[in-house]
């Protein structure tokens, strides 16, 4: 059986005609005289923009490949003895007394979370844009880490350079503004450097000109093994991008592809980032220098790369003591990936997470610095957040969800609006507010003439967080775990004998046997 469908996708807006072929994914039979529906045809009118999924701007995209093991091939233990981290009491041992707050960092300069989840990184994209004052609104009332993803100086079409370094960003200083505005002392902002905005100059610009304290290194992420990519709606701004140094597709200085574009041919150009280049003592000389450019948490980023990277991510961390390592699985995205990379390169995230557990127990074993952690990849709901903490505890502080949060984020608008245009009228709104949206009125409370200021996109992401907060409180509850960082390997069982030997996590079957032999004899 195919674990995916390599030639008809809703993401790329692609189908079958009949039956498909499970290896090519082409129709079993190819008609000649069919305008083109899968993959292939759209490919041979359109080329390569049938690589992206569509449309672009106005959708995430995550991978539809059925991994052969996942989260869900785990189960949550529960029992009926006991609690640890509160009072083995039926009237104090409650669901939400769990305590769910979390730290990351470096000892002596922790960052305290309210919640253990926090934002995928929002970046260039339109999407990242469109939705970045209510997610960022979302992540400082709750208190939680908000990451401003990479490239966004390099995309301003008002930044403004001089001698090829950042000068100015429009965009960059709204995104922190806003963070700052409704920060109340938990979480923080964090802005990603890679290749290009390392050249540019945006670390030291966010530092000494928006007092940004934390900077994330980029080697890369979970949906691609390549640098960003944007799709750019005009000849103008494929111009400005060329002319600061990304590499643009096709060359929108070519006269052939600017009379194409004149006329319908091109309609869109692609903007790239350049791939990095990991080395050791360029990794820890740049940490430093961060560090002496007055960042206060250096974090890093990595992706689904091969076994050998992830140990070059985990040891080269430890080196440099950083205050973060997010390891992002395949499987999960939010921006502009190719639709097939999406699906078919990169380790899916439980069997990284795996890997990174092995790893950083080598180094403990070692007595080396072991960095706070986080797991990304395709985590949207509860039972996956804790999954993901225990599967790599006592490592894993936080799990970074992207997709999930645009989502509520997306859907928090689109509600608003359509109460808006079904009212007619402006009076009436806070009323079809409230009915719609659960916690408006605890908002109204806490923020009083300011919940005016709060856009709906970010109370659909407070009440996202709120669900997984109330879920991963009962899951904990139920495992008799009240306090995040008691959650640990033993709080799971592999529901198959390949998840058991990919995690190390017993098999079902054979969870408990000690305590069990103990208990009957």
């Amino acid at each position: 059986m195919s674990l995916s469908k390599p030639n008809a996708s809703a993401a790329t807006g692609t189908r079958n005609r009949v039956s498909p072929s499970p290896s090519s994914g082409m129709c079993v039979t190819c008609l000649d005289g069919c305008l083109g529906l899968c993959g292939v045809g759209k490919s041979a009118l359109r080329g390569r923009e049938a690589l992206y999924p569509q449309p672009f701007g106005r959708v995430t995209a995550g991978s539809e490949k059925d991994y052969p093991i996942d989260f869900s091939h785990f189960n949550i233990q529960g029992s009926c003895v006991g609690a640890v981290g509160v009072e083995a009491d039926s009237d104090k041992a409650l669901f939400p007394a769990v305590d769910v707050s979390t730290e990351v960092g470096r000892e002596g300069r922790k960052i305290r979370m309210k919640i253990p989840s926090f934002t995928g990184a929002l970046g260039s994209t339109e999407i990242a844009r469109v939705n970045w004052e209510g997610t960022a609104i979302a992540a400082a009332i709750c208190g939680t880490i908000l990451v401003c993803g990479e490239n966004v100086c390099g995309m301003d079409p008002n930044a403004e350079f001089k001698n090829g370094k950042v000068t100015n960003s429009p965009e960059l200083e709204r995104r922190a503004r806003i963070f700052k505005d409704w920060y109340d002392g938990c979480g923080m902002l964090l802005v990603q450097a890679n290749v290009e905005d390392t050249r540019l100059g945006v670390p030291e610009y966010v530092i000494n000109e928006l007092g940004v304290e934390g900077i994330e290194i980029k080697w890369g992420q979970g949906a691609k093994d390549i640098g960003g990519e944007v799709m750019l709606p005009s000849l103008e701004r494929a111009l400005q991008l060329k002319s600061r140094g990304y590499i643009v597709f096709p060359d929108p200085e070519d006269p052939s592809i600017q009379e194409s574009y004149k006329v319908g041919g091109v309609r869109e150009f692609e903007r790239h980032s350049r791939v990095g280049m990991v080395d050791e003592g360029a990794f820890l000389k740049e940490v430093e220098r961060l560090r002496r450019i007055g960042a206060k948490y250096v974090t890093l980023k990595t992706g689904a790369y091969r076994p050998a990277d992830l140990a070059r991510a985990v040891k080269f961390a430890s080196e440099a003591k950083i205050d973060l390592l997010t390891v992002d699985g395949a499987g999960g995205g939010t921006g502009m990936s190719p639709w097939r990379m999406m699906n078919e390169w990169g380790i899916p995230t439980v069997y990284l997470e795996s890997l990174l557990y092995k790893f950083l127990k080598r180094l403990e074993e070692k007595g080396e610095f072991i960095p706070n952690c986080a797991i990304a990849g395709g985590i949207a709901l509860e039972d996956q957040v804790f999954k993901a903490i225990a599967l790599g505890s006592p490592f894993i502080n936080a799990v970074c969800i992207g997709r999930a949060t645009l989502t509520a984020a997306m859907v928090g608008t689109a509600n608003s609006e359509k109460i808006k245009k079904d009212l007619g009228r402006d009076d009436g709104y806070q009323e079809a507010l409230i009915r719609t949206f659960v916690n408006v009125e605890k908002l109204k409370k806490k923020y009083g003439k300011d919940f005016d200021k709060i856009p709906a996109a970010t109370i659909g992401i407070y009440n996202y967080y709120d669900r997984l907060t109330t879920g991963l409180q009962q899951l904990m509850a139920g495992a008799r775990k009240f306090r995040l960082d008691l959650i640990d390997r033993n709080d799971l069982m592999s529901l198959t004998r390949e998840a058991a030997e990919i995690s190390g996590i017993p098999y079902v079957m054979d969870a408990d046997r000690e305590e069990v032999d103990r208990i009957l004899t």
